[in-house]
Formats: C-alpha cells, structure tokens, sequence
C-alpha cells in the first residue's frame, strides 16, 4: 500500500482515538477527522465522496448515497453517527472489496445522504439500508457496523431476517434509556473539529437544516431503549466486537448484548478505546475474518 495512504490513515486512527477518550479537546481541534479534502493523498479513494462509485435510491422520504466497490457476494459497511463516514470505515472497505461486493452506505443525515423528515430511528436506517440493499441484490447480505451503524445492523437482522447472513457488530451493546445523555449542537461538534464540519457542511446536501438535525438525534437517542426484547430477536450469527477501553459502549453492556443475543460470538480487543478497528485494524481483523469464512 502506498506510504502516504498509511500515514493518512494513521492520522486518521489517531484523530478519532483523541476523540473517544476524555481530556483531548485542545488536540483535536488541530486534526482533521477524515482526509476527505485536498489533505488527502492523490491516490487515496474518497470514501463516502467518490463520483466513480456513487449512486443514490430514495428511500422514503430520503435520497440516500451509498458506494459500490469490489465483486462477488454482497457485503453492506455502515459507519458510525454524528460524526460518522464511510471513510472511517476505509480499512474494511480496502479488504473486502478483494472478496465481496461491498456497498458503503452514508445513512441519512450524513455525509451526501438527505435527512428526510421522518425521526432517525434505527428502524428508519435499517429500512434505508433494506431499500439500498434490494435494488442491487436478491442474495442475503453480511452486515458490519460500528456504533450507530451496529445498532442499525441489529434492527435489520430483526426486521429482515431473510435478509441477512451475518452481522459484525462493532461498539455496540445493550442500550438502557438514559445511561447517556446527548446533547451535542453544531457549536460544540465544531468545537471539537473545525476543518472536519467545515468539509461535511459542503458535503451534505441540506446544511442549513444540521440544527434541526442535531436535535432531532438527540431526542431520539434519549429515548432509546434495546434489551432482550430486540436481541432475542435476531437469529442470525452475530460478531461482536468491542474495545476494552470503550466509553461509548462499555464493555460491560456489549457482555450483556451476547449474553442475550441466541447466535452470539464475542471479540475483546485489548487496551482499545470506542473505534477499536482504528486503533488496531489487524486485531480487529484477524478476529473477523474466522467468522466470516465459517459456513456452519
């Protein structure tokens, strides 16, 4: 792999491990979150902003974009919220694409992904990935997901089972209403990165709406709530992936998500904080690639 592509990505692995750990506000604000602008190297792909491999479906009351790189069978990667893109999911677009047709969805509300009017429920995601899914494909599909993409990962394999194959979920465990509060606005979002909003307020295509979005996120991740009576649900083999450090799902509650989930397996990474596969891409890795190449 080209050497300035690596040093991007390791940029790239460092800004969002500043973001998932308390007490680095100061150093963020110098990095920017993804190489999506004239930093990035010529030869890099553009993930999530790339004309070659972008299509777009409505999906309600939404267009929403999505990628397609690679052949063979169909592979749906769906990022992270708030802050989330298909570029920081690079590393696993990268190696897949070698085996799978991989298709890189932007869920509503960011990146070139409408906000649409409706609530940014997980069942909402899942139906947007459902609609992106079926005009490309009639196979079952393997899903991964990290964070927000995970908890739409599990919607799907709830709602559509027939569907799905597996799903790699990564950062993602049970949700008790209430153990967080979100109360994120642009201000304290750009705060955090300047150049990263100024990027995505260019990118999106509704900026004037980000307030109301924001806050529409917000509500809705207030009043979340997945216990036993979604996980029971899913039938389908479930990885779940999680750093041993992570604040954003503890460690503790994606425990309690493969306890309650009926085809679970687990995956610990050592001394890794929320975006485990960006701080360690090869364990993260090596723990997938036995699950996805089982076929019991």
């Amino acid at each position: 792999m080209n050497i300035k592509i690596l040093k991007s990505r390791a940029l790239l692995s460092f800004a969002v491990l500043l973001i998932s750990l308390s007490g680095f506000a100061q150093q963020i604000k110098k990095i920017r979150y993804f190489m999506q602008t004239d930093a990035s190297p010529v030869s890099a792909v553009p993930y999530g902003n790339n004309p070659a491999a972008g299509h777009y479906i409505k999906s309600d009351d939404a267009q929403i974009y999505y990628e397609i790189y690679g052949k063979g069978k169909p592979f749906v990667i769906l990022h992270g919220g708030i802050v989330g893109s298909p570029l920081e999911m690079g590393q696993f677009i990268d190696s897949l694409s070698r085996y799978y047709q991989v298709i890189a969805i932007s869920t509503r509300g960011h990146g070139k992904s409408e906000i649409g009017s409706s609530v940014p429920s997980y069942e909402q995601k899942a139906r947007d990935v459902e609609h992106v899914v079926q005009s490309i494909t009639k196979e079952k599909v393997t899903i991964l997901g990290f964070s927000d993409g995970a908890y739409t990962g599990y919607f799907f394999a709830k709602n559509y089972p027939e569907k799905i194959s597996k799903l790699v979920a990564i950062g993602a465990g049970e949700w008790k209403k209430g153990f967080r509060k979100f109360d994120m606005n642009l201000s304290s979002a750009v705060a955090f990165d300047e150049a990263y909003w100024k990027q995505q307020l260019q990118l999106r295509p509704e900026p004037k709406q980000i307030d109301e979005w924001f806050s529409n996120v917000n509500n809705y991740y207030n009043t979340v709530d997945i216990r036993k009576n979604i996980f029971d649900q899913i039938k389908c083999p479930v990885l779940l992936l999680v750093g041993e450090k992570d604040q954003n799902a503890p460690l503790s509650t994606v425990i309690d998500a493969y306890h309650l989930l009926p085809n679970a397996q687990l995956g610990i990474i050592p001394n890794a904080p929320h975006p485990a596969f960006l701080a360690n891409f090869p364990a993260v890795w090596t723990t997938i690639t036995p699950f996805l190449n089982n076929t019991d």
